[in-house]
């Protein structure tokens, strides 16, 4: 069984969420020395929280990978060019965030806001 067989069946998942998801860095097959990361789901920010990263405190720059299912009305004109007009939603699930700064793959959070301030 190779790497790549390997990890998509990590990746099927019947909740929705992947909770915890090993990949080898790198191309090719996974050699001796190669680095494994461990990824796991992060919640999306609230009106009241938002991401920080624990190793480096990045709190605007994060790669997210989410997996998205939907449902779209498309108007193709005479033309071809297709314009969707309606797009509805099923399923929108974070996979993993990676912070952009430090590239830390298990290192961000979901922290508080703060408060706004007052003049």
């Amino acid at each position: 069984m190779g790497i790549e067989s390997g990890v998509s069946s990590l990746l099927r998942r019947t909740d929705g969420v992947v909770r915890s998801d090993w990949r080898t860095r790198g191309r090719g097959t996974a050699a001796p020395s190669a680095v494994r990361v461990r990824l796991v789901a992060v919640p999306l920010p609230g009106p009241d929280t938002r991401w920080r990263c624990r190793q480096c405190g990045n709190l605007t720059r994060f790669d997210v990978t989410r997996r998205t299912r939907a449902r779209e009305y498309v108007h193709v004109d005479l033309a071809g060019e297709a314009l969707v007009e309606e797009r509805e939603v099923s399923e929108d699930v974070v996979e993993h965030v990676t912070c952009r700064w430090c590239s830390a793959v298990d290192a961000v959070e979901v922290v508080p806001r703060p408060a706004p301030s007052v003049p």
